[in-house]
């Protein structure tokens, strides 16, 4: 690592966490992913997760949310990650300001288990509504 001003330090920018703002488009769900692997990948350099399934759990969570954001909340999204003292606190804030519910899972129908799945790899999950959308909190060891 460089300790040139010009490069950064990736893990005191690690340490501060990242957000990132998504247009909204299929193809953010990759893009979010993606950024949040980067973001993770940077955290393990200097801290690795407890568990490499921690790791992995970050990263499906990342999925269903944006997935969730493009389907249901049309538009613009943010995805922020930073490192808290026991895990990662991850937030999706969409322009849709209806808490999401959950669904029965139909097999000839698709979908209905992310809500359940995000709830069952996270310790806490809560949704803040506001007057153009909603945030939602995750919180995920590390």
């Amino acid at each position: 690592m460089s300790s040139d001003p010009l490069w950064g330090d990736p893990l005191s920018e690690a340490a501060d966490g990242v957000t990132v703002p998504f247009a909204g488009d299929l193809g953010d769900v990759t893009a979010a992913r993606l950024a949040a692997a980067g973001f993770l990948g940077t955290l393990a350099l200097g801290e690795p997760p407890v568990s490499a399934e921690h790791r992995d759990d970050i990263l499906l969570a990342v999925s269903e949310l944006a997935a969730n954001a493009i389907q249901y909340a049309p538009g613009p999204f943010v995805l922020s990650l930073r490192r808290t003292f026991d895990g990662v606190h991850v937030v999706v804030a969409d322009t849709n300001p209806d808490p999401p519910e959950p669904r029965r899972y139909h097999p000839s129908k698709g979908g209905g288990i992310g809500w359940h799945l995000i709830h069952a790899l996270a310790d806490e999950v809560s949704v803040v509504p506001g007057d153009d959308g909603k945030e939602i909190h995750l919180f995920l060891p590390w």
